[in-house]
């Protein structure tokens, strides 16, 4: 995600990384080369005196414009869609944590809860080891999430928080943040088994695990569900043929001729711009410029989970890269 301070109008006008020229420049390039040869033989020898009109343009660009509209509309909606559920993915993550630190812990002001736990025979250092486990472990889910909405196999990022024998129980699975649900769910029942637990503190925990699984299935929901591809590859070409053809409509313009390079490549930069926008924010779990920050949002849980517990040596926060936070 592009991260930048407010600036002068001019200073974002000249901005170039997380802009769309850096993917349309090309094609864009290309149609201005074509106007502008179009403009020099129509200029030059008399040709391309066609009774073709700007009107077929216009209708064409009015509905090309409200066909990219509506498309790009769909794309921010899917966008923005991922940007709440991992925000819920947040909420949810620290509600279990302090669920956890609550519900079964010998920390300071939740007294209650651990004199239960030691009433059943749990001790301070077994406590405290069950709840490290554990936040471990919801911090292993958040950083596999990433990974798996992103399609890495990187395993050894799970590690730090995993015991050697999760880290090779893991390595088999096709969906590894489920593993992980599944693992703490089970951590959790047999806690309760043991009395560390009360039984009416168990749903409300149950009710945290629920709230990830169902955030994991609406973000898998956005990434196996792309817009269709045939409704992609007709406005590419729709695009395309439009900025292609429009130098033929316009050269013939009586006082418009030799500006006809300029006007093509204003209208070829916003269509050509909208449509690449639109492809870019599709999808807003990658590593484009302008996706969503995932890396640097699970460090954040992971910090903020582990402060909980009373860690001090954290890892820092993710800062922007030349302006871009992944």
């Amino acid at each position: 995600m592009i991260v930048h301070e407010k600036s002068t109008w001019l200073r974002t006008l000249l901005m170039w990384r997380g802009s769309s020229l850096t993917r349309t420049w090309p094609r864009v390039l290309f149609v201005t080369s074509v106007a502008g040869a179009v403009t020099w033989v129509h200029e030059t020898y008399g040709w391309l005196h066609t009774n073709l009109t700007v009107t077929p343009f216009s209708l064409i660009g009015l509905a090309l414009g409200i066909f990219l509209g509506f498309r790009n509309n769909t794309s921010y909606d899917r966008f923005w869609e991922g940007r709440k559920l991992w925000g819920r993915v947040v909420n949810a993550s620290r509600s279990l944590t302090r669920q956890l630190l609550t519900f079964v812990g010998p920390s300071e002001g939740v007294g209650e809860a651990y004199r239960y736990a030691a009433r059943e025979g749990a001790g301070p250092d077994e406590v405290h080891a069950f709840h490290r486990r554990l936040v471990y472990q919801v911090v292993a889910y958040v950083h596999a999430l990433r990974l798996h909405l992103r399609d890495q196999d990187r395993l050894e990022e799970l590690a730090p928080f995993l015991e050697e024998s999760e880290v090779e129980a893991l390595r088999p699975e096709l969906n590894r943040p489920i593993a992980l649900l599944q693992r703490i769910g089970a951590e959790l029942r047999g806690a309760h088994d043991r009395g560390w637990i009360h039984a009416y503190h168990l749903p409300v925990l149950e009710g945290s695990l629920t709230e990830l699984a169902g955030v994991q299935g609406g973000c898998e929901r956005i990434k196996a569900t792309p817009i269709p591809f045939s409704y992609n590859i007709l406005l590419h070409r729709i695009v395309f043929v439009y900025c292609f053809f429009l130098p033929f409509g316009l050269v013939s313009i009586e006082g418009l001729g030799p500006f006809t390079p300029a006007v093509v490549l204003m209208v070829s930069y916003a269509f050509f711009g909208l449509d690449a926008v639109g492809d870019e924010i599709e999808n807003p779990f990658g590593e484009d410029d302008n996706d969503l920050p995932l890396s640097a949002i699970t460090r954040m849980i992971e910090v903020n989970l582990r402060q909980r517990m009373g860690e001090e040596e954290l890892p820092p926060l993710k800062k922007p890269v030349k302006r871009v936070l992944t």
